[in-house]
């Protein structure tokens, strides 16, 4: 694995239940690198993504991310590989009977944060990174959709994260709303961490043009991974 690479597959093939999705994947993302991930329905972003936290297993080629070696990674070694990582959804996610700042709390808790001091300062430190320095005390339902959006993107910052796997994390938002949430992601990226995020907006390439993997006919082109 290159020393600036976060992820990095060679020959890989990704199965799920023993039917064969993607075969001879070969590609890699440098730290600070944003990336879209395309392809239609069916031809296996999600099963990539799936990978790439540990979720499904990776049984040939040579596939690192973070650091981890995906083919003799210990399920007891996965969730640290998860605290390198942010995983942002499409559907939110969020604990709805709990405040932003206990939605924040639940995640550094389950990731070994003890100091309380320090926990505030980066539940704080995140939300001022998303422009919700001051929503700590609402609730899920009292956010609107792009609000709850920057609330799923300071979760995914907590651990500072080397890497960001976004899956259609604009698929329920409004076009003004969007562009607000990928400018977000595009500053995040400046700043240092690498961003993979599947997308069927094809008009986000227009506004925010970037590198760009395919999935199709069970391969990830490399061909089109490119500057638009």
């Amino acid at each position: 694995m290159g020393e600036n690479n976060v992820i990095s597959l060679k020959d890989v093939r990704l199965y799920q239940r023993e039917m064969l999705v993607l075969n001879d994947v070969n590609f890699s993302i440098e730290k600070g690198r944003f990336v879209y991930l395309v392809g239609k329905t069916g031809t296996g972003k999600s099963t990539l993504l799936q990978s790439l936290y540990g979720e499904i297993s990776v049984d040939s080629g040579e596939a690192f991310v973070a650091g981890y070696d995906l083919r003799n990674i210990s399920k007891k070694d996965i969730p640290y590989l998860r605290r390198k990582l942010g995983i942002v959804f499409q559907d939110f996610q969020l604990l709805s009977d709990r405040s932003v700042n206990d939605n924040l709390q639940f995640v550094l808790k389950a990731t070994g944060w003890k100091d309380k001091v320090k926990m505030a300062d980066r539940m704080e430190a995140v939300l001022d990174m998303v422009g919700l320095k001051t929503k700590g005390y609402k609730m899920p339902h009292e956010l609107s959709g792009g609000e709850q959006q920057r609330v799923v993107i300071a979760r995914a910052l907590l651990n500072d994260p080397e890497l960001i796997l976004a899956d259609e994390p604009t698929g329920n938002l409004d076009p003004e709303t969007s562009h607000g949430i990928m400018k977000l992601l595009f500053d995040i990226s400046k700043k240092g961490t690498a961003i993979l995020m599947a997308t069927h907006d094809y008009s986000l390439f227009r506004k925010f043009p970037s590198h760009i993997l395919k999935c199709e006919d069970g391969k990830v082109n490399t061909s089109d991974y490119m500057f638009y």
